[in-house]
């Protein structure tokens, strides 16, 4: 049971890493850029455990002396057990479980209506000289919420893709920015104003129109056509 939860456990985990990285799906737990730090990892994980599953059963609990005297207690014993399976069924229940997006219901939990903490001053200043083509939804964001000039940014066009969110307007345009791997996955979201229905809230779409400034200086997406799309194969922000 020792051997199992410690070396068995995470070398199972490790071949997971290794398997979602060579099928391309790794992107969907971690930030592309940690991908190869969990790559390496998984592979010294996978070396430690053959090594220590040559070693014969029990050979890693004796020190060369005697601990006869040193009896596992039956409620520590039970608790092992206990612990052990649900680390188990954990473990065992993620290796069966297809990968998937966090989903949209997620991104509405975490939206607390406040300015992303993913980007600051930076994104900003860039948007300031027109720079703003390789912006997504999480730097437009940014720029929507913190902006003190956004007259500055009334006229520029954009293509955006993300997915549908209720919203104040028609709806809001929204993706999860991801700074390391899902955990810390923070909704970013920015309103769009359209001629139309809104697609259902989870709908992803790809948006091309305007950035409109309104009288009472808030910016908005004026949408000139909504094409509404399949999951991309990286659903995330970073």
């Amino acid at each position: 049971m020792n051997r199992w939860l410690g070396v068995g456990l995470a070398a199972v985990l490790a071949a997971m890493t290794l398997t979602l990285a060579a099928t391309g799906r790794l992107g969907l737990y971690l930030n592309p850029d940690s991908t190869w730090f969990a790559v390496a990892m998984a592979v010294v994980v996978l070396i430690g455990a053959i090594l220590t599953f040559a070693l014969p059963l029990g050979a890693e609990d004796e020190h060369g002396h005697d601990h006869g005297t040193h009896r596992r207690r039956p409620i520590g014993a039970a608790v092992t057990a206990i612990g052990g399976i649900a680390a188990s069924v954990l473990v065992l229940t993620a290796l069966v479980t297809p990968p998937a997006s966090l989903s949209a219901e997620l991104a509405m939990s975490r939206d607390i209506d406040a300015p992303p903490l993913f980007a600051g001053a930076d994104a900003v200043a860039l948007a300031t000289t027109g720079d703003t083509a390789s912006f997504g939804v999480g730097e437009w964001a940014t720029v929507f919420a913190t902006s003190t000039n956004p007259d500055a940014y009334d006229g520029d066009p954009v293509t955006l893709t993300g997915f549908v969110t209720p919203g104040d307007t028609s709806f809001d345009l929204t993706r999860l920015v991801i700074t390391h791997c899902v955990i810390d996955a923070q909704p970013a979201s920015i309103p769009v104003e359209a001629g139309e229905a809104a697609p259902d809230t989870g709908q992803w779409v790809e948006i091309t129109g305007t950035v409109r400034a309104s009288a009472d200086g808030q910016l908005s997406i004026v949408a000139e056509s909504i094409e509404r799309i399949d999951e991309p194969g990286d659903p995330y922000e970073y």
